[in-house]
This record gives C-alpha cells, structure tokens and sequence, in this order.
C-alpha cells in the first residue's frame, strides 16, 4: 500500500451523514433566517443613517452575504438530499456544479468596513467561517484527492484538517 491515500481514512464520509452535519446543517439554515430577519428588520433601518461610503458598501456586501448564504444552504440540501437517499451522489455532482463555495474574500480595510454595523459585520464574519467549514467538507468529499488550497485568510492546510476534525467530532 504504498500510493499516497490507501491507507488514510475519510473523516468527511462519516461527516457528511452524522450527527455532526445536521448541526452544521441547522446552524447554516440559522444563519440564512437569522441574516434574512436583520436584513429586513435592523439592517435596514441601520442601513438609512450610515455615512454615503458605508451605505455603499453596506449594500453591496450585503448583495455578497445573501449570494454566500444561499450558495451555502444550497450545498447544505444537497448533501442532505443525498444523505437521505433523495437523490444518487451522481446527481448531487450535476447539481453540485453549479454551487460556488469559493468567496471567502472580505475587504475589511475598504473605506467605511468599520461604520457597518457590528452585527451586520458579524453576520459576515460568521457566514465566512461557515462557508470555508462547508467548503472543506466539500473538497474532503468530492474531491479528496485535491491538494488543500490556502484561503484568502492565510488559512492553511493543516488549519483546515484541524476544522474538519473539529466539525466532525464537535459536540455542537
């Protein structure tokens, strides 16, 4: 068995229809509710009295934190789907293809970042982290002979295996 990989074992399998993803699954499709009611609700009215270059970033990084989401919980009923048998794993990778997983990239430095509101920018941050812990998963089960690409936030590769242990032996 000396070809790299034979004699590793696949954490993401066990992920992937465990415990653990229906805790990651309910804490993305929290995510999605809980941004969609600050959106419509605080968001918006906090959005009104920002300075003109907070409430053109707020806008568009808003437009980015919705897409995110979406592309996320979109990857989310995916796996579930073929988790419970609803659809084929090759149909999952048809469907798979046209989920993007790969915009991690925030520009806190832009003028007017630090005049968004804290919980919008905390939104962000944590539609960031859930994203690149979908993301992982992602690659360890789709593509696991991929080597581990380094993020935008200098995350590296074993960062990366240490949030999938972490995912896949949380007790969240």
């Amino acid at each position: 068995m000396s070809e790299r990989g034979l004699n590793t074992v696949s954490f993401a399998g066990h992920v992937a229809s465990s415990a653990q993803f229906r805790a990651l699954y309910a804490e993305g499709m929290g995510l999605v509710e809980e941004t969609a009611s600050y959106l419509d609700g605080p968001g918006r009215a906090a959005s009104k009295v920002l300075p003109r270059m907070a409430s053109v970033l707020y806008a568009a990084e808003s437009m980015r934190l919705t897409t995110r989401l979406m592309q996320m919980a979109s990857w989310l009923l995916l796996q579930r789907a073929v988790n419970n048998g609803e659809m084929s794993r090759d149909q999952v990778l048809s469907e798979k293809n046209k989920v993007r997983l790969d915009s991690f990239n925030v520009d806190r430095n832009a003028p007017g970042w630090a005049d968004l509101p804290e919980a919008f920018r905390d939104l962000i941050e944590r539609s960031l982290r859930l994203q690149n812990r979908v993301a992982i998963l992602d690659r360890e089960i789709y593509r696991p002979n991929e080597e581990a690409e380094i993020v935008a936030d200098n995350e590296n590769a074993v960062k990366a295996q240490l949030n999938l242990l972490q995912t896949a032996f949380s007790r969240s």
